[in-house]
């Protein structure tokens, strides 16, 4: 399951228009090879990011936030 967030289109922009992606905890757990308890407590420890919340207890993460956290353990590998 996946939900696209997107901005109001700008028709005389030259930009292309940015879509944020929004996964869900499944697919954050397989992308970081965590399990859900060590995603949520590095969450509270500041060292993961959080989620959006979208409404009752659901929640997703940007797509763009976990591949920069990705990106920054390879890089500090």
């Amino acid at each position: 399951m996946e939900a696209i967030v997107g901005e109001e289109i700008d028709k005389g922009s030259t930009e292309p228009r940015q879509v944020t992606r929004l996964i869900h905890l499944p697919e954050v757990q397989h992308r970081v090879g965590l399990g859900r308890s060590t995603i949520y407590r590095w969450m509270a420890e500041g060292k993961f990011p959080g989620p959006v919340e979208l409404g009752g207890y659901s929640v997703a993460w940007e797509e763009r936030a976990i591949d920069v956290w990705i990106s920054q353990r390879l890089d500090s590998a």
